[in-house]
């Protein structure tokens, strides 16, 4: 009898660590949830930037667009990467250009701002150069 009830409770035992096991909470904290929440956040953040504008730079915006993306997209501009012949996309250029122009992407507006925060930072003393 007590043979018997051990064996189930070693059976049960052994099924819960395996159900542990298979799917850490860690593993999906970490890797799929902190994902997901980043890239909503970045999403609300991008599109409160571009919500921000005025119709006249939106249009200035949508003009830069087109110009600039042909501009990073002719062949002579292209990046070599292996595996394409023709070369990819020069993201770089593309956003230098807008910047250039006038209307900055979301991306370059947050380097931008990281930039003036370390400089900040660096003027209080609280960075301190080596």
């Amino acid at each position: 009898m007590q043979y018997r009830l051990c064996k189930k409770r070693l059976l049960i035992l052994i099924g819960i660590s395996l159900l542990l096991g298979g799917c850490s909470i860690s593993d999906w904290y970490n890797g799929y949830y902190v994902d997901k929440s980043s890239w909503k956040s970045y999403q609300k953040d991008s599109d409160a930037y571009y919500d921000a504008e005025s119709a006249q730079m939106k249009e200035l915006r949508k003009n830069n667009d087109a110009y600039c993306t042909e501009l990073a997209e002719k062949p002579e501009n292209r990046k070599a990467r292996a595996g394409y012949p023709n070369g990819v996309f020069n993201e770089g250029m593309y956003n230098i250009c807008m910047e250039k122009r006038g209307t900055p992407t979301f991306a370059t507006y947050q380097s931008n701002q990281s930039k003036k925060e370390k400089a900040e930072r660096r003027a209080r003393g609280e960075i301190v150069l080596n």
